[in-house]
């Protein structure tokens, strides 16, 4: 089976903002090639919000080239191409909003999102995002950074196709999904439909996930709170990590509570002082005596 998946970031909340550009090349379910390439896009106007989850600045872009230019070098590579996108639904409309911005004309192509499927394929995931999804299926990458980001949903495609032995376009359609298209005549398009009701082999989370209770490890049989973001991963997988070394996940921070995880914190919402709700209550504890420690999440790292 051949295919290509692609991965977008962008600068602020408007699609055509595309500063980053990843993509990786599937032939024979071989993963054969990956690109990642800087775009400059139309305005230096780049939001906090996707700066702290990329960390593309503007003047990380400034002297890249403009998409049309980009456009010029992988046009070609994609037509007639399948997509395979995580979330599809946004990375195409990124990709013809650039198009519609610098007057490109479209590709042809089909494309499929790996979202989508993935929630009719793995059964009781916690989440089908692509950081959780890929940390069930052992496979380890730089999230949200573009090439990574594509090179990991290639090889979460490639597992999964393997087990569910399917090994050719036309089967991947009857049986996991029928791509949508792009179509450059029209300049139109008509998003995937999943054939849930087709799928032959459904993958239970339990069967793919290892257990790696370790009581030699600091968090093994103890209550383990997050606050703030997480650099490093989602909180989400943090908290899988917690329990596969046989820890505790809590949500408040109580007496029971033996650890606080803190992240990044957001002064707009906790104010100068720079602690969450639950920082300040387990400084309290701790002063009244509490078996609790605060940890920052490079010690959260380290110890994991």
């Amino acid at each position: 089976m051949d295919f290509v998946t692609i991965d977008f970031e962008t600068a602020n909340r408007h699609r055509n903002s595309a500063c980053e550009i990843g993509l990786t090349f599937v032939e024979n379910n071989q993963i054969v090639e990956c690109k990642s390439k800087r775009i400059c896009p139309p305005t230096l106007d780049f939001d906090f919000f996707n700066v702290r989850v990329h960390g593309i600045h503007p003047e990380d872009v400034k002297d890249e080239p403009k998409f049309d230019e980009i456009w010029r070098e992988i046009g070609p590579l994609l037509d007639n191409k399948l997509l395979i996108a995580h979330n599809a639904a946004f990375d195409m409309s990124v990709l013809r909003a650039c198009l519609d911005t610098y007057d490109l004309p479209y590709p042809d192509v089909r494309y499929s999102c790996s979202y989508q499927f993935s929630k009719h394929i793995f059964l009781n995931a916690p989440a089908y995002d692509l950081a959780t999804l890929c940390y069930l299926n052992d496979i380890q990458f730089n999230h949200h950074q573009a090439g990574d980001d594509s090179l990991a949903t290639a090889k979460l495609v490639l597992q999964t196709l393997q087990k569910l032995d399917i090994d050719d376009e036309l089967t991947f359609a009857n049986k996991i999904q029928r791509p949508g298209f792009i179509v450059s005549r029209v300049r139109g398009y008509q998003p995937p439909s999943t054939c849930s009701s087709k799928v032959t082999k459904q993958l239970d989370v339990p069967e793919i996930i290892s257990l790696k209770n370790d009581p030699h490890n600091l968090f093994y049989g103890n209550v383990v709170v997050f606050t703030g973001t997480l650099l490093s991963m989602e909180r989400k997988i943090a908290q899988m990590k917690i329990r596969e070394l046989g820890g505790f996940v809590g949500e408040g921070v109580t007496r029971d509570t033996n650890f606080l995880i803190v992240g990044q914190q957001d002064f707009r919402v906790v104010g100068s002082s720079g602690m969450s709700g639950k920082q300040k209550k387990a400084m309290e504890l701790i002063e009244h005596g509490a078996a609790l420690e605060i940890l920052s999440e490079n010690e959260f790292l380290r110890n994991i």
